[in-house]
């Protein structure tokens, strides 16, 4: 499991269901769940983390799929960024498979998993923003059964997983409608984002939702840019926005999401710098989702 850790985990257990995972989180509560490994086996590498235990999901075949539900697909948190970068998942919902496939190099892609990038909540997960994008909810496994929080609850604080809890699906709604994922990357690591931003067209409810990630702990929704470029568009129409609206709501959303100094001092050239990358993609974004 590791090459140079001195203390490995003292015990593996290897479930083939959800319920027995939940089984054997409630017997081992020092024990620590891993699908694909890529952040935790890291940590233990690094001496980071000294799990007393491992409960593997990887024989959890359950959760390594997904199906259709009421105008919803339940994606299986087992599901690899491999498996969702594939043509028939993004024809199913585009945006999530374009953070899949931009992920990170193929081995990452081909351990990493759904859940694994939730649960780990790194601010870089590609998968976070556009899944606060489409305001996704995650159904929990415990030893009490199941239960249904927002994905917004999790990465927030606001809900935190109970002893023994595992995340099994993830529900994400079916809009049938354009949505993007664009990320910038620099020299923090192969594929890792200095920002990105999802951006998901709603017609039926004719607005438009926009999450920004890798520049805060958790996913940020520019909720006033949203409503203000929701009002501009012409659902009934041809959707089409003036070059000038679409830079004026990259600025909008950059300004929301790294805002001014408090003291009214001008802002570093890096603080800078991630403000007009983050406008340039938000533009870029809408863009191409009205295209």
């Amino acid at each position: 499991m590791t090459t140079h850790a001195p203390q490995a985990a003292q015990s593996v257990t290897l479930p083939a269901t959800l319920d027995e995972a939940v089984a054997a989180l409630t017997a081992m509560p020092a024990a620590v769940p891993v699908a694909g490994g890529t952040d935790l086996m890291a940590a233990v590498n690094k001496g980071q983390l000294r799990p007393a235990g491992l409960v593997g999901l990887g024989r959890v075949n359950e959760i390594r799929g997904w199906q259709y539900q009421d105008g919803h697909a339940l994606l299986g948190a087992g599901l690899t960024h491999a498996r969702m970068g594939r043509p028939d998942f993004a024809a199913l919902i585009p945006a999530l498979a374009a953070a899949a496939r931009a992920a990170g190099p193929p081995q990452i892609r081909n351990a990493g998993t759904l859940g694994g990038n939730i649960v780990s909540a790194a601010p870089t997960g590609d998968s976070l923003p556009v899944l606060a994008a489409l305001e996704a909810d995650l159904i929990v496994a415990g030893p009490g059964g199941t239960r249904e929080i927002p994905i917004s609850y999790l990465l927030a604080g606001r809900e935190l997983l109970n002893p023994a809890e595992l995340v099994g699906f993830v529900r994400v709604p079916l809009l049938h409608a354009p949505q993007v994922f664009l990320k910038a990357t620099g020299r923090t690591g192969p594929g890792r984002a200095t920002a990105s931003v999802a951006l998901v067209l709603d017609p039926a409810r004719r607005g438009v939702r926009c999450a920004i990630g890798a520049i805060a702990p958790m996913p940020l929704r520019p909720l006033e840019a949203e409503h203000w470029i929701a009002s501009l568009i012409d659902w009934d129409g041809d959707r089409g926005l003036a070059p000038e609206a679409l830079t004026a709501f990259g600025e909008y959303v950059a300004a929301a999401c790294v805002p001014d100094a408090p003291d009214g001092e001008p802002l570093p050239p890096a603080v800078l710098h991630l403000r007009r990358t983050v406008a340039a993609l938000a533009r870029r974004a809408l863009g191409r989702a009205l295209s």
